[in-house]
């Protein structure tokens, strides 16, 4: 576990010393608590950020040059700050900061010099806990801070989406960007996709707390999946429109509204997408509800219901997320668990009692890796901050 103090001896052994003052930034991880693959359907979605990190350290030079450097996997990529910057693979997570920095030029700011930048993280990689947003964002405020552009927290999220979608051709949804931007510890955000407004909740799970379970399975066909999953979903809207019914994205109906009109939707798959994130969307509104009044049980119960959906409607969980949350649901203090992000490997997340948690993390890892072949990765986690200046 890296600490941004650490992060900074590290930036100056690299970098050395400078009369330019050192700036320090976090950004964390999320979890979404249910609501998944809505976002980008305009729906309700339910994250909150959690007390893991990923540090940024950056420092303007007295020159153009741009250098970036990730303590943990040693690749460095050095650029000049006026290119016209263009996604290479080679670049590796040098691309997701490029392309914040081509959507800030494009948006008419201007860099009078170049700077040099190190990142740690002691977010899991490709955990499906949101890494590669804490990257965006975390940068972004970043690069905000030391210009002085007075960049809002609402569009650091959109600029993250924006370099998504332009730059990576992930068509993402706002919802990690977003939470990322302006979480707000010991609470959970209840965002509406659609309007991108947003309401804190607070985050009270009483003599519960939520334990992250990390597959440990590389999750190589996720971009694709999610762009695929995307179009299916614009196919089923494309349909109901083509029949008269008259909404402007797919959580506009509701499950009533949908057992309605769903003989409109011919295809049996595209059928199934939709049914998903109508079910979801009414789902994350119960969970909700269900957190405010204390209902912990119901709420648990909403997490299930979420997983099966995603499993056998959605079609993005995988073996290692289905064995992860059924041997959740048979340990002792567990009353709710299922994947949480993309899928197609990842992470989930069980609803566990605190005094319990250790114990449920040890049987956990214990059988996971008798059923899978490999260990996976566990920790409980708290609620968090969104970016900040540290």
């Amino acid at each position: 576990m890296i600490t941004p103090e650490e992060l900074k001896e590290e930036f100056l052994k690299i970098y050395h010393e400078s009369s330019n003052p050192i700036l320090i930034t976090s950004a964390p991880a999320r979890i979404n608590i249910i609501g998944e693959h809505i976002d980008y359907n305009g729906g309700y979605v339910f994250p909150a950020a959690i007390d893991k990190y990923l540090f940024v350290a950056i420092r303007k030079r007295n020159d153009n040059k741009i250098f970036y450097k990730d303590l943990f996997y040693h690749d460095a990529y050095e650029f000049d700050i006026n290119d016209d910057f263009a996604y290479n693979e080679d670049y590796h997570y040098g691309n997701y900061l490029n392309g914040i920095l081509t959507i800030m030029k494009r948006r008419g700011f201007s860099f009078p010099c170049g700077f040099e930048m190190m990142i740690a993280s002691n977010i899991p990689s490709a955990g499906g806990i949101s890494s590669s947003s804490a990257l965006e964002c975390g940068f972004a405020w970043a690069v905000n801070e030391l210009y002085g552009f007075g960049i809002s927290r609402k569009d650091i999220a959109l600029m993250g989406q924006q370099s998504e979608h332009e730059f990576m051709n992930v068509k993402c949804g706002i919802m990690d960007q977003y939470i990322i931007a302006t979480a707000k510890a010991n609470t959970a955000e209840l965002l509406d996709c659609a309007k991108i407004e947003s309401e804190y909740v607070p985050l009270n799970l009483g003599e519960y707390k939520f334990v992250v379970m990390n597959t440990k399975k590389k999750r190589e066909l996720a971009d694709t999946k999610y762009n695929e999953r995307r179009a299916e979903c614009e196919k089923g809207l494309e349909m109901l429109k083509a029949a008269g019914v008259d909404i402007p994205n797919l959580c506009a109906l509701s499950m009533a509204k949908f057992e309605e009109v769903k003989g409109a939707i011919t295809d049996e798959t595209i059928l199934k997408r939709v049914r998903h994130v109508v079910s979801e969307n009414e789902r994350v509104l119960k969970a909700v509800e269900a957190l405010k009044n204390d209902d912990l049980e119901t709420l648990g119960k909403l997490l299930y219901e979420s997983h099966e959906s995603l499993k056998n409607d959605y079609e993005v969980s995988c073996e290692e997320l289905d064995v992860l949350v059924s041997m959740a649901s048979e340990m002792d203090g567990c009353i709710g668990a299922r994947m949480t992000g993309a899928g197609f490997g990842g992470c989930a997340i069980a609803l566990v009692k605190a005094n319990r948690a250790d114990a449920f993390m040890g049987k956990m890892n214990v059988a996971y890796t008798k059923a899978i072949g490999h260990d996976g990765g566990f920790f409980s986690c708290a609620s968090g901050d969104g970016v900040k200046t540290v």
